[in-house]
């Protein structure tokens, strides 16, 4: 279904607006603890800094699907990567590895039936996958992390809806802070070009880094003091063509190093407090075609 891997140019991307996932004052201040938030988002600033987030992405000329209000979703609905998978086939639904977030899959199945979007599949219990999990390395090739929230039996059935024409690798995830944090694959890599990822090393684990290396992938490196600040989480808007949490200079500069332009955004209310960075505040379905591009890294 999408053509230009993780980092395309954008073309159509689905995402739930803080007002539509957080609602009011008080649904936050009824869920925000109980779904391990770190702190309580203020709803107006985080309404506030969703729209300027939002404004990057229309800047790109991509398609924008907003996920409405549904009563049967958390705060945690804002993550809108989490739920659904885009492969060559179509829409694969997850099944979440957080029970909080059990409904999201099915609100967003009514969505994508709604833009007359195909449903290729879904995961099916006891399966579990999380999108944060899947990070596609090529058209043909992609990367599944084996953790708290995505399981044997999930990956199996991803597997399954594949095919053979895709590989798939499978990436052990450490325990790093338990079960009731939140670690993804994509918590410590983030495409940006075809040759080039943000990681973070001391949580790679060795033999997916080895495979990166040996495909050809440069890597910019976040510092241990930008790890929990989201450095490692970097949304590319197209090649080298990045959006991340303000605040995380030394990634950004290694960015700009490396050749790529960063937009940054404002991320204390719908990325810090939740644990969701710009690539779990999105769902990219379709992207351009990207040709490779020889890393500037040193």
């Amino acid at each position: 279904m999408t053509t230009g891997g993780e980092t395309g140019a954008l073309a159509r991307i689905v995402v739930k607006h803080a007002r539509n996932a957080f609602v009011s004052a008080g649904q936050i201040e009824r869920e925000w603890r109980e779904l391990n938030f770190t702190a309580q988002p203020v709803f107006d600033a985080a309404v506030d800094d969703y729209t300027a987030f939002l404004a990057v992405l229309e800047s790109t000329g991509a398609e924008i699907l907003s996920l409405p209000t549904d009563s049967a979703t958390t705060l945690d609905s804002i993550y809108v990567r989490d739920a659904s998978l885009v492969t060559p086939h179509g829409i694969v639904l997850c099944r979440m590895g957080k029970t909080q977030r059990s409904s999201e899959p099915e609100a967003q199945r009514h969505a994508y039936e709604g833009w007359g979007i195909p449903v290729a599949g879904e995961i099916e219990a006891p399966g579990q996958i999380e999108g944060g999990d899947v990070v596609w390395l090529d058209a043909s090739t992609v990367a599944v992390g084996r953790g708290y929230r995505t399981n044997d039996e999930g990956i199996r059935q991803f597997r399954e809806i594949l095919g053979r024409e895709v590989e798939l690798i499978v990436v052990p995830l450490p325990h790093w802070r338990g079960p009731g944090d939140v670690f993804h694959l994509m918590s410590i890599i983030s495409p940006v070009d075809v040759d080039l990822s943000v990681v973070y090393s001391p949580l790679l684990p060795v033999p997916f880094r080895e495979t990166l290396v040996a495909r050809g992938i440069a890597f910019v490196e976040v510092p241990d003091n930008e790890f929990d600040s989201m450095g490692a989480n970097v949304f590319a808007l197209g090649p080298r063509d990045c959006l991340m949490v303000a605040g995380n200079s030394v990634t950004r500069r290694r960015l700009e190093h490396a050749g790529a332009t960063v937009q940054t955004y404002a991320g204390t209310e719908i990325s810090l407090k939740g644990g969701g960075g710009p690539t779990c505040l999105t769902r990219p379905l379709t992207r351009s075609k990207v040709r490779g591009h020889r890393s500037k890294v040193s």
